[in-house]
């Protein structure tokens, strides 16, 4: 098989993923969304709420991990034909674009070679069982007053006047809120992306990074240290966060198995 013929196969490879990737943002926008938190405070019983939060919230990190993981494949097959001197055609560059400024960086760049290699590293997928117990952990298994009024499971802030809930105890002078959320799925996709974006968040791109680049498939406890800015309490979060995932590792197996396109999640013993 000669050059040409390899280019034409790889680029008719990158459209069907493409095409792809558009057929299940068509339908998963055509699906009824998930607009609000059930009610956990009506299950007394510790573990069956447990249980119901985090069957609740797996398929809907599981969706975001998969729309994720479409876009790093489709940005590794335009890669690989980057570095075979191709030039991309209009469609192709437009959603590198677009791409690009959703991960909060510019295309090319002053080095085209640079942002690719800082693409990779932020888009990527958060491991479930991580997202499941930073969302518990912050919002009091979706008990909060900001999870209630906001959709907010995951305590992110946001600075512009009336942008979500202003806290109770807010220091005088202080500016922030407590961001609010018209779904749940959007305050995933915001905690994902901020993982994946933030300067704060650096050390956990750059611990999945290196498992991937070791043949690894990331884990929650080994990416839990990267979590170290997460909070004011710093060593102290990251260590209730590791607690979380060893106490809750059965139940989070479970959600896991009955999350859609989250199966590879559901195998990871090790959380």
């Amino acid at each position: 098989m000669n050059e040409r013929t390899n280019g034409q196969t790889r680029w008719a490879a990158i459209g069907l993923l493409a095409i792809a990737i558009l057929i299940f943002a068509v339908y998963k926008s055509l699906q009824p969304d998930r607009l609000d938190l059930p009610d956990f405070g009506e299950i007394e019983q510790v573990e069956q709420r447990k249980t119901a939060f985090f069957e609740f919230l797996a398929p809907i990190v599981a969706e975001e991990n998969q729309r994720v993981l479409a876009q790093r494949e489709r940005l590794l097959a335009l890669a690989e034909s980057l570095e075979a001197g191709e030039r991309l055609p209009p469609l192709h560059r437009r959603w590198m674009r677009d791409l690009a400024r959703e991960y909060e960086l510019e295309w090319p760049g002053e080095s085209r070679e640079e942002t690719l290699s800082a693409l990779l590293r932020r888009i990527d997928t958060v491991p479930l069982p991580l997202a499941l117990v930073q969302a518990a952990k912050e919002s009091g298994w979706g008990l909060s007053r900001f999870a209630r009024e906001g959709n907010n499971l995951f305590g992110q802030w946001c600075y512009s006047p009336g942008c979500g809930i202003v806290p109770a105890q807010r220091a005088a002078g202080a500016r922030h809120e407590v961001a609010a959320f018209d779904s749940v799925r959007k305050a995933v996709r915001r905690y994902v992306n901020n993982l994946n974006t933030h300067e704060s968040y650096r050390p956990l791109r750059e611990l999945r990074q290196a498992e991937r680049l070791a043949g690894r498939t990331p884990t929650a406890l080994n990416l839990a240290d990267g979590l170290i800015l997460y909070s004011e309490r710093r060593e102290a979060y990251v260590e209730d966060i590791r607690a979380m995932l060893l106490a809750n590792r059965d139940l989070i197996v479970e959600a896991a198995k009955g999350a859609e396109g989250a199966t590879r999640f559901a195998g990871e013993n090790r959380t």
